[in-house]
Protein backbone atom coordinates (compact mmCIF):
# COMPACT_ATOMS: atom_id res chain seq x y z
CA UNK A 1 0.00 0.00 0.00
CA UNK A 2 3.11 2.03 0.89
CA UNK A 3 4.34 1.89 -2.56
CA UNK A 4 1.24 2.98 -4.43
CA UNK A 5 1.45 6.83 -2.41
CA UNK A 6 5.36 6.88 -4.10
CA UNK A 7 3.28 5.89 -7.83
CA UNK A 8 0.04 8.03 -7.61
CA UNK A 9 -0.16 11.65 -6.47
CA UNK A 10 -2.23 12.93 -3.72
CA UNK A 11 -5.29 14.83 -4.22
CA UNK A 12 -3.99 17.98 -2.80
CA UNK A 13 -0.74 17.31 -5.46
CA UNK A 14 -3.65 17.16 -8.02
CA UNK A 15 -5.16 19.85 -6.90
CA UNK A 16 -1.90 22.14 -7.28
CA UNK A 17 -0.68 20.77 -10.58
CA UNK A 18 -4.64 21.35 -11.54
CA UNK A 19 -4.19 25.14 -10.71
CA UNK A 20 -0.35 25.54 -12.08
CA UNK A 21 -1.16 23.82 -15.52
CA UNK A 22 -4.12 26.94 -15.95
CA UNK A 23 -2.21 29.39 -14.74
CA UNK A 24 1.25 28.40 -16.85
CA UNK A 25 -1.66 28.03 -19.47
CA UNK A 26 -2.87 31.61 -19.21
CA UNK A 27 0.82 33.05 -18.72
CA UNK A 28 2.02 31.31 -22.31
CA UNK A 29 -1.32 32.78 -23.92
CA UNK A 30 -0.71 36.39 -22.95
CA UNK A 31 3.04 35.83 -23.88
CA UNK A 32 2.23 34.13 -27.19
CA UNK A 33 -0.31 37.16 -28.14
CA UNK A 34 2.30 39.50 -27.27
CA UNK A 35 4.63 37.81 -28.91
CA UNK A 36 2.96 36.68 -32.32
CA UNK A 37 4.59 33.84 -33.16
CA UNK A 38 3.33 31.01 -35.19
CA UNK A 39 3.85 27.82 -32.94
CA UNK A 40 1.44 26.41 -30.24
CA UNK A 41 2.28 25.38 -27.02
CA UNK A 42 0.29 23.67 -24.53
CA UNK A 43 0.68 22.83 -21.03
CA UNK A 44 -0.59 19.03 -21.09
CA UNK A 45 0.36 17.99 -17.45
CA UNK A 46 1.92 20.06 -14.38
CA UNK A 47 3.10 16.94 -11.76
CA UNK A 48 4.46 18.26 -8.45
CA UNK A 49 6.60 16.55 -5.94
CA UNK A 50 5.03 15.36 -2.25
CA UNK A 51 6.72 18.36 -0.71
CA UNK A 52 5.66 20.75 -3.14
CA UNK A 53 9.20 22.10 -4.55
CA UNK A 54 9.43 20.86 -7.89
CA UNK A 55 6.57 21.12 -10.88
CA UNK A 56 7.41 19.27 -13.80
CA UNK A 57 5.84 20.89 -16.13
CA UNK A 58 5.16 18.84 -19.39
CA UNK A 59 4.44 20.79 -23.02
CA UNK A 60 3.31 19.94 -26.08
CA UNK A 61 4.47 22.15 -28.82
CA UNK A 62 3.15 22.49 -32.53
CA UNK A 63 4.75 22.29 -34.86
CA UNK A 64 6.86 20.10 -33.67
CA UNK A 65 9.98 20.90 -35.55
CA UNK A 66 10.34 23.51 -33.46
CA UNK A 67 10.29 21.96 -30.16
CA UNK A 68 13.60 21.35 -28.95
CA UNK A 69 14.34 24.86 -30.05
CA UNK A 70 11.28 26.51 -27.99
CA UNK A 71 11.69 23.92 -24.99
CA UNK A 72 15.13 25.09 -24.34
CA UNK A 73 13.80 28.89 -24.61
CA UNK A 74 11.54 27.45 -21.89
CA UNK A 75 14.05 26.21 -19.57
CA UNK A 76 16.08 29.39 -19.82
CA UNK A 77 13.38 31.54 -18.92
CA UNK A 78 12.20 29.37 -16.18
CA UNK A 79 12.76 31.99 -13.64
CA UNK A 80 11.16 34.85 -14.73
CA UNK A 81 8.17 32.48 -15.95
CA UNK A 82 8.04 31.42 -12.01
CA UNK A 83 8.23 34.70 -10.97
CA UNK A 84 5.17 35.93 -12.96
CA UNK A 85 3.48 31.86 -11.90
CA UNK A 86 4.11 33.52 -7.90
CA UNK A 87 2.35 36.78 -8.57
CA UNK A 88 -0.48 35.11 -9.80
CA UNK A 89 -0.61 32.36 -7.33
CA UNK A 90 0.82 34.12 -3.96
CA UNK A 91 -2.24 33.64 -1.88
CA UNK A 92 -3.15 29.79 -3.07
CA UNK A 93 0.59 28.92 -2.28
CA UNK A 94 3.16 29.40 0.59
CA UNK A 95 5.96 28.26 -2.02
CA UNK A 96 6.18 28.76 -5.76
CA UNK A 97 7.38 25.56 -6.63
CA UNK A 98 10.46 25.39 -9.01
CA UNK A 99 9.71 24.48 -12.54
CA UNK A 100 11.12 22.18 -14.44
CA UNK A 101 10.16 21.87 -18.08
CA UNK A 102 9.97 18.40 -20.34
CA UNK A 103 8.69 17.86 -23.32
CA UNK A 104 5.25 15.90 -23.84
CA UNK A 105 5.52 14.16 -26.96
CA UNK A 106 2.41 11.80 -26.47
CA UNK A 107 1.27 13.23 -29.73
CA UNK A 108 3.85 12.59 -32.01
CA UNK A 109 3.56 8.84 -30.04
CA UNK A 110 0.03 8.31 -31.24
CA UNK A 111 0.41 9.98 -34.77
CA UNK A 112 3.50 7.37 -35.32
CA UNK A 113 1.64 4.40 -34.58
CA UNK A 114 -1.95 5.81 -36.03
CA UNK A 115 0.35 6.33 -39.33
CA UNK A 116 2.38 2.32 -38.98
CA UNK A 117 -1.79 1.38 -39.00
CA UNK A 118 -2.83 2.74 -41.56
CA UNK A 119 0.27 1.20 -43.79
CA UNK A 120 -1.13 -2.00 -43.63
Amino acid sequence: MDLLLFIMDTTRQQKIGRMLQKELSEIFLAEARATGHGTILTVTNVRITPDLSIARVYLSIFPSNQSEAILENMKGKAKSIRFQLGARVRYQLRIIPELVFYMDDSLDYIENIDNLLNKE
